[in-house]
């Protein structure tokens, strides 16, 4: 079982932060450093001292690491036209020598949008779907040949379609909670379906109803892989456990019901869960950054015994 930590820098992060972050993610062992692709805070926090752009942030940690994985999970498909997306990805997947991976989906946070003056459709499955066209098709042209495509919402005409990525098929993660359209986007275009912040019964139920989108169009459900996202919070004692609720703001009484929560031995136990269920990569949601400690934690404590 792969783990990779996720973030949530738009809660409020610096670059130097998620360097910190992913270093320690990298030294400590973890498989792949992931974050959110957002662009305003969430619930009560001041978002200080501003938002920082995924690609952007990505491409500067493509560089200062040599080993994990990097991507999103997920960027917003009313962010960035598709093709420039897809060149924004090459780019850093040849920075990172071939490290990244692509989280895409509709995208939900309707005030990031009204406070950023960026368009939020009501209906957004179409976009995604052509973006994912889009973006496949610019990788998969072969070099020297030329691209086109004429959607309802984009339309390109004779791109040369480069860069290319260095990896031959970048990985694309498409998640979501919903029971149809969701699993059939990820079965035509994922190489990852991913599902978070549900409880086991659900995950189950998801992973169950995307196997048979696989089998819908004759694709072997094994070649999609299915993971899981869920906030995370470990310690060895009550008082560490809850100064850790207390500084992502989480509900004591109700936060281990689904999560990856308690002792070290309760984490392993849960990992254990979702690997039965068939998750072979989970995302651990650190949101303080500042607690280096809790990754240290995780490392010396929980993962020696997923392998």
């Amino acid at each position: 079982m792969e783990i990779c930590i996720f973030t949530e820098p738009q809660q409020g992060a610096s670059y130097d932060d998620q360097l910190a972050q992913a270093s320690a993610t990298e030294r400590l062992g973890f498989d792949g450093w992931f974050r959110s692709d957002h662009y305003l805070a969430m619930d009560d926090s001041d978002g200080m001292p501003g938002p920082t752009d995924a690609w952007t942030t990505l491409a500067g940690l493509a560089r200062e690491t040599r080993r994990i994985r990097l991507g999103t999970l997920v960027s917003s498909a009313t962010f960035r036209h598709p093709s420039i997306l897809a060149i924004q990805v090459a780019q850093v997947d040849a920075m990172s020598g071939g490290r990244v991976e692509l989280g895409l989906g509709t995208g939900w946070f309707a005030e990031e949008h009204a406070a950023y003056g960026i368009p939020f459709p009501e209906k957004r499955f179409g976009l995604l779907e052509e973006q994912l066209d889009v973006v496949t098709g610019l990788w998969s042209t072969p070099v020297g040949s030329r691209f086109d495509f004429s959607g309802e919402h984009y339309t390109l005409e004779g791109s040369p379609a480069l860069p290319k990525p260095v990896q031959p098929r970048v990985p694309i993660i498409v998640g979501g909670n919903g029971p149809r359209r969701t699993p059939a986007i990820a079965a035509r275009y994922a190489s990852e379906f991913n599902i978070g912040f549900r409880g086991e019964g659900r995950i189950a139920e998801t992973f169950d109803g995307v196997r048979r989108a696989c089998e819908a169009i004759d694709r072997d459900p094994e070649t999609l892989r299915t993971t899981v996202a869920l906030p995370t919070v470990v310690a060895t004692n009550e008082a560490d456990y809850h100064r850790r609720l207390k500084a992502i703001d989480a509900d004591p009484d109700t936060f281990a019901d689904v999560n990856v929560a308690g002792t070290p031995e309760a984490a392993i136990e849960k990992l254990l869960r979702l690997k039965g269920l068939g998750a072979d990569r989970v995302y651990l949601q650190l949101v303080d950054m500042t607690d280096l400690d809790h990754l240290e934690l995780i490392a010396a404590e929980v993962l020696p015994h997923l392998n």
